[in-house]
């Protein structure tokens, strides 16, 4: 069998080791990691992927020129990107308070992942305002 980078792999060896990737997930550096640290790493990347999907659907209603329903989906990244913040702040406070926090790899990429998608919504929000400014002008050009 032909695995992608074109080396042979045995059938199989492909499942083995998605088995050995999902047992070693939890484990970092010979221990387990926290379980809190993983749900909220999780749910920071859930609601960040969410805030992206809203996101992504405002860009296509850029493109088709429909700034109202981008304005809306927009919105809808907002919350969504707000959520995963406000889980990323309160472990933050939480481990400054004293509370156990596991910093780890999983957590760095939720957090990674978080900024990365609120840097798109800021840029489809000034697309979306560059657009509409646009569309005004070409709106009293047509006059």
């Amino acid at each position: 069998m032909l695995h992608s980078g074109g080396s042979l792999k045995k059938p199989g060896c492909c499942r083995m080791a998605a088995k050995r990737r999902r047992q070693n997930a939890m484990t970092m550096g010979g221990g387990f990691m926290n379980e809190n640290t993983v749900e909220n790493a999780m749910q920071i990347i859930m609601h960040a992927g969410d805030a992206r999907n809203c996101c992504q659907a405002a860009l296509g209603a850029i493109a088709a020129g429909d700034m109202a329903a981008a304005g809306e989906h927009l919105k809808e990244a907002d919350a969504k990107i707000a959520e995963a913040h406000h889980i990323q702040t309160d472990c933050i406070q939480g481990a400054i308070a004293g509370e156990e926090f596991d910093y780890n790899v999983l957590f760095a990429h939720a957090q990674d992942t978080l900024m990365t998608i609120y840097s798109e919504i800021m840029i489809a929000k000034q697309m979306c305002s560059i657009f509409a400014a646009y569309d005004e002008r070409l709106k009293k050009l047509e006059k």
